[in-house]
Order: C-alpha cells, then structure tokens, then sequence
C-alpha cells in the first residue's frame, strides 16, 4: 500500500481519531482502512453485518492502528446518542465523523420491500441518521475547537434519475446534501462540513446487475468506468485532511465525470 512507503509523520491524517458509520462493508469498508492507511485510528458501526466488522477492525490494527467496531440502529435517537457518547470516550476525541450509514433497499430483502417501506427506511437510516449524528457531533467538535464531518450523497441529486428507486433515493440523499451547507454555516470556523457525492460505484449493486446495464452505466461516464470504493475513500482523505482546510459546503462529486 502507498501508505506504508510514508514515514508516520507524513501520513495526512496522522494521530487522528475517526468514526465511520456503516463501516463493515462497500464504501464504508474501504474509507475506514484508506484512514488507517493514513494514520488514523478507527471506530467503525454495523448494524447487522457483525463479521464484516471484524474484518474490517483486524484490518485497521493491521496496520498498527487502533480499531473499534460498535452496533448501532443509527434510526434509533437513543442508540445515536449512545453511539455518540461511547464513541468520543473510547477514542478520547473525535477528528473526523463520517456518515455513511445507509439502507439498502437495492439488494438482498431491503429489493423486495413496498416503495413505502423503501421510502421509510432511506429516510429513517440516510438522513434523519446523519441529521442526528450531526447535531450530536458538531457541537463537540465546536466545544474542541476543530473537526471535520463527512456526509455522503449521491451525484444523481443535482440532476435527477428516473424511476421510482432513483426519487426515493434522491429524497434522502437530496436532503443529506442541503442539510450539509446549512450544517457548514452553522458550525463554521470550528468544524469543516462537506459532502461526498458518489456516482456509480462497483458495490453489491453493480455485482447484481446484468453485464449490459454495467456496461451501458460505466459508457455513461466521461471516464468510462464503474468507480470502485476504493475511489470514494481517498476522496474522503483528502477532504478530511489539512489539504483540504479551505473547504466546507463543499460536494464532491466521484463519478467519472457522470455528473458535472
């Protein structure tokens, strides 16, 4: 890995205590080991997908960093605050939060529920999730006088996706993403709030797909590719790096290009 060319100084996130949520697996999997990478240590949460976790922990102190995993019913305003609280004692501080929970309502059973049942649970886990998180988080990182919150979207919102899937998604996503720049404004200059927007990522979805509806999605993009998660991650260490100081409100789009 790149990483371990680096001296522990120069990693961009050295010393720094970061909590994933949904952290067991996709996008979530692969954000927590880039931070580990890059000298974080790592909380990380599941909601059922215990073994997951314990690959993804074995994997972080792997690489000599420290690593917790956590369940939690992020829908569930108790377990947010439980969450919440255990996670800044354990690590003793939080640096960076990201919210990338989310329901899955494209594979598995989360494919065979009603819209509405869809619609309820992309709301409940997405966004009032990440809402909750949010407001129990900045004002610690306020109270510490810095910090930084990731929220993930999707690069769709800005533009709209036919179909039912895609309006359901878009209402929870579309949220997390005009939440995030009232969110930036709240909580400036202590704590950075930006927005990672991914596009077609090569996750248990794109696995499910057709060969011909991979290929027609990835020829969408400039690039001409499905993204991988691994793509996403270090977009996520660049915006909770240093490097990325000057930034908040800021969506990121990881797309290829899909979206511009």
């Amino acid at each position: 890995m790149q990483g371990a060319l680096l001296s522990t100084a120069e990693k961009r996130l050295h010393g720094r205590k970061a909590v994933v949520t949904g952290g067991s697996s996709g996008i979530g999997r692969a954000i927590a080991l880039a931070f580990a990478e890059e000298g974080a240590d790592v909380l990380i949460t599941y909601r059922r997908n215990a073994k997951g976790a314990e690959e993804v922990v074995a994997g972080v102190q792997a690489m000599g960093r420290e690593a917790l995993a956590l369940a939690a019913d992020l829908r569930e305003r108790d377990e947010v605050d439980r969450l919440v609280d255990e996670a800044f004692t354990r690590l003793g501080r939080v640096d960076v939060w990201v919210n990338n929970a989310g329901a899955d309502i494209l594979t598995g059973d989360g494919a065979q529920a009603s819209d509405l049942e869809k619609l309820d649970a992309a709301l409940d886990v997405d966004l009032r999730g990440t809402v909750l998180c949010c407001w129990q988080v900045a004002p610690r990182l306020r109270a510490q006088k810095a910090g930084v919150i990731l929220n993930v979207s999707w690069d769709h919102v800005l533009v709209g996706g036919s179909g039912r899937q895609a309006e359901i998604y878009a209402a929870a996503k579309g949220g997390i993403l005009a939440f995030s720049k009232s969110l930036a404004r709240s909580f400036a200059p202590e704590v950075r709030v930006n927005v990672l927007a991914p596009g077609w990522i090569r996750t248990a979805f794109a696995d499910a797909l057709p060969t011909a509806s991979q290929e027609r999605l990835a020829a969408q993009a400039p690039l001409r590719r499905w993204g991988t998660p691994q793509d996403v991650a270090k977009a996520a260490v660049y915006l909770a790096s240093d490097e990325a100081g000057f930034l908040t409100g800021t969506t990121l789009l990881v797309n290829g290009g899909a979206v511009m």
